[in-house]
């Protein structure tokens, strides 16, 4: 029976458990462990000891376990099987990993299904070579990077594709934008795959997804990058799709030359001129010519009208955009700044009258002509019925009583507070 002297492995540092190929040990045998290794000695498929670095004798003498074991005298050596393990302990950061086929996912910017791709590499150490052995590497010969790849690739496939399409879904972001996210995916899937690693006495050091793409052979990919690209034409130009199928129609009026029309419309368009084509041909050179000219605009949030951007009235209903009075259709009294009901009658705070705008319905100051949020001239009153009345009204509905002022002697129309006649010089009440 042989006996080996020297044990230690000096292979591939790819490998990262390597199982000695002769079991026939015995005592006095030399086992060497390098400075990046531990080696864990099995018996009876149990461990006997793990070895740090260094040159180590096996011998009843430094492994207790051995002489319970082993009880055989053979001349001062003991001959007994046994495996010798040697665990890898280097840090490994160049394990490549990436989807062997495209996740479906949906791009919730553009609405179209696209296939995606991603690719990264991670890094590992064995932490804890025993729990590592016993867990995960079992009787196999040799455990190397394959067997990383092969052995986690449902975790970290998983894991990956819950990120890439979280990322899409909660940050409403496009596929074509995602590379911009990487770094903070990057961290995100390693705090998730860690603690899977960790159950086998494996650390992960590092965890980086490199690149998200998608198949430039894919029809739903040809034709969003496409439609992107002819998106990106326009914004150079200056046109928008509307205005441009609106050109598509007049040129194809115009090269139609059977067509009295058409002959009309070429010859307007090779004069530079705006000519009209039927009703449909018409409304699309006035929206065309509209929408040439138009400015920047804002919404307004009462009627939702586009309005121009530095306009403060709504000229569609008078709201007034720059107000803070009415929020999301809260009265608030103009005195103490306390919510009103559109049935109030007075401010429950202060007691001020609540006077309405007959627009907008918000609270209007005492002594204001117009209302503080759309603009609306204020009611008055008719001084025969006390009706209120819009400020330009001529006569009063209710009593026909006569609501602008003039002057009794030459009839000429006066303002409220006038007291003399500009015209005739006589005294006015």
């Amino acid at each position: 029976m042989a006996v080996v002297e020297v044990v230690k492995y000096n292979g591939n540092p790819d490998v990262f458990a390597w199982k000695y190929p002769n079991s026939e040990l015995g005592t006095w045998t030399q086992l060497i462990v390098n400075e990046s290794q531990e080696a864990i000695l099995l018996k009876g498929g149990k461990v006997c000891d793990v070895f740090q670095a260094g040159r180590h004798t096996l011998s009843t003498e430094n492994i207790p376990i051995l002489n319970k074991l082993v009880n055989l005298p053979f001349g001062g050596r003991s001959p007994f099987t046994a495996e010798v393990w040697y665990i890898n302990k280097i840090f490994a950061l160049n394990i490549k990993w990436g989807t062997a086929s495209p996740i479906q996912l949906q791009d919730p910017k553009y609405k179209v299904f696209v296939p995606v791709r991603a690719f990264g590499q991670f890094g590992i150490q064995v932490e804890d070579s025993k729990k590592f052995l016993i867990k995960l590497v079992g009787t196999l010969p040799q455990f190397d990077k394959n067997s990383i790849l092969k052995y986690f690739r449902g975790v970290y496939l998983t894991k990956a594709k819950d990120a890439i399409s979280s990322y899409l879904v909660h940050k409403k972001i496009s596929i074509l934008e995602i590379n911009a996210y990487l770094d903070e995916m990057s961290t995100f899937l390693q705090e998730r795959i860690a603690p899977e690693f960790a159950e086998y006495g494996i650390t992960l050091t590092s965890f980086y997804v490199n690149d998200i793409n998608m198949p430039e052979d894919d029809n739903a990919v040809k034709q969003l990058k496409k439609a992107l690209a002819k998106r990106a034409e326009m914004d150079i130009v200056g046109y928008s799709y509307q205005q441009e199928r609106s050109f598509d129609t007049l040129e194809g009026a115009a090269s139609n030359s059977d067509s009295m029309q058409g002959g009309f419309i070429g010859a307007g368009i090779g004069l530079g001129m705006g000519v009209g084509v039927g009703g449909a041909i018409g409304q699309q050179f006035g929206g065309l010519t509209q929408n040439l000219n138009t400015q920047e605009t804002k919404i307004c949030s009462k009627c939702n009208s586009a309005i121009d951007k530095n306009a403060r009235f709504c000229n569609y209903c008078g709201f007034d955009t720059e107000s803070k009075n009415v929020e999301h259709n809260v009265i608030k009294c103009s005195s103490c700044g306390t919510e009103l009901k559109t049935d109030s009658k007075f401010c429950m705070e202060c007691g001020k009258k609540y006077n309405p705008c007959i627009q907008c319905k918000t609270d209007i100051p005492d002594g204001a002509t117009v209302c503080p949020s759309c603009g609306t001239a204020v009611p008055k009153p008719c001084p025969n019925c006390g009706k209120l009345l819009p400020a330009n009204s001529k006569f009063c509905p209710e009593c026909g009583h006569l609501m602008i002022k003039k002057c009794p002697k030459c009839g000429k129309q006066l303002n409220d507070n006038t007291k003399f006649c500009p015209e005739c010089g006589n005294a006015v009440r």
